[in-house]
């Protein structure tokens, strides 16, 4: 009886063991903070990972900037020295300079507009762009569309965003836009970002309605206008070696996760755009809700002239004109 329950003992061991060995251990990062549409999107993919995978992968969390801003975790992830990370598109075309023409300013009419372009052909052509930076593109998620927050005054014409020290992401195409507003921009990796609104290095940031929320910048900005200039997409991104290690259904596993992550990620956006100016002004922010987009749209007359140079006119327009 003893030995009977010994040779039993043995085997489970054994076989904790292999299955622990089996298991794969992934690591995936965010520049903001867990209670957010992007803690959201990784909560979920690693969930759906798990899931799909029967276990054998396990996808580790890590929030606020643990393992560096955004064009830090898409650094490693080229490199290798770190599987997976979620970012928004901010830092991405100094790795993939394909994926610029969507940070063009007022180029998506509504958000149902870029998921349409996300989601279809277009924004599929551009997934592929990846590959042959050492990256797997998964699914196209987002960010939302991006506001103009500030300390010094309202914004309600672009007359209004002149001689403002604003942060901006490591982004070339914004950077172009914002001068063109006569901001004076200032690139910063996003979590050095609070610190310095807090300090006054800069005047005020931009960003959508869920990373406001979730970064608490209504502790340290007084103004917000809901400008809507850029709509701004997140990414799922793999390391691409890492990706083709996988056998075919593992493959399919992390596409699908990827997916299961954007949806929930979207849904969370939604959310947080309902409520979120109603919760930022009970929180002391004066909201601009109403501007005339016309004329923020017609102060970037020489700067979108540039873009079409940049891009093609035709390019723009297949995205513009997109149903």
């Amino acid at each position: 009886m003893k030995l009977s329950k010994l040779v039993i003992g043995l085997s489970l061991a054994v076989g904790f063991m292999a299955s622990a060995a089996a298991q794969t251990t992934m690591k995936i990062s965010i520049s903001v903070a867990q209670n957010s549409h992007q803690g959201v999107a990784i909560d979920t993919f690693a969930k759906e990972v798990e899931k799909r995978t029967g276990g054998r992968y396990k996808i580790q969390t890590f929030y606020s900037g643990a393992l560096g801003g955004e064009r830090e975790s898409i650094e490693a992830v080229q490199l290798g020295t770190q599987e997976l990370a979620f970012s928004s598109t901010g830092p991405v075309p100094n790795f993939v300079p394909e994926a610029k023409i969507l940070d063009i300013p007022f180029l998506f009419r509504d958000k149902a507009h870029a998921r349409a372009v996300l989601d279809g052909p277009i924004g599929q052509d551009l997934l592929g762009k990846f590959d042959a930076k050492g990256f797997k593109a998964l699914a196209w998620a987002e960010n939302g569309f991006r506001h103009m927050t500030n300390s010094k005054r309202a914004v309600n014409a672009p007359e209004d965003l002149k001689g403002l020290k604003m942060r901006t992401m490591e982004n070339p195409v914004h950077v172009a836009a914002y001068k063109g507003f006569g901001i004076i921009t200032t690139p910063m990796a996003f979590p050095e970002v609070f610190t310095a609104l807090q300090q006054g290095t800069v005047d005020g940031q931009e960003n959508p309605l869920s990373v406001i929320m979730s970064a608490k910048f209504d502790q340290v900005q007084k103004h917000l206008t809901l400008t809507g200039h850029v709509y701004s997409p997140c990414i799922f991104l793999m390391n691409k070696a890492a990706f083709d290690k996988l056998s075919a259904a593992d493959k399919t596993a992390f596409l699908e996760a990827a997916k299961v992550g954007a949806k929930a990620n979207r849904e969370r956006v939604d959310a947080d755009d309902a409520k979120g100016a109603a919760e930022l002004r009970a929180k002391g922010m004066a909201v601009v809700e109403n501007v005339d987009k016309a004329k923020f749209v017609a102060a970037l007359g020489p700067v979108n002239a540039e873009f079409e140079k940049q891009f093609g006119k035709a390019n723009i327009d297949r995205i513009r004109n997109f149903k």
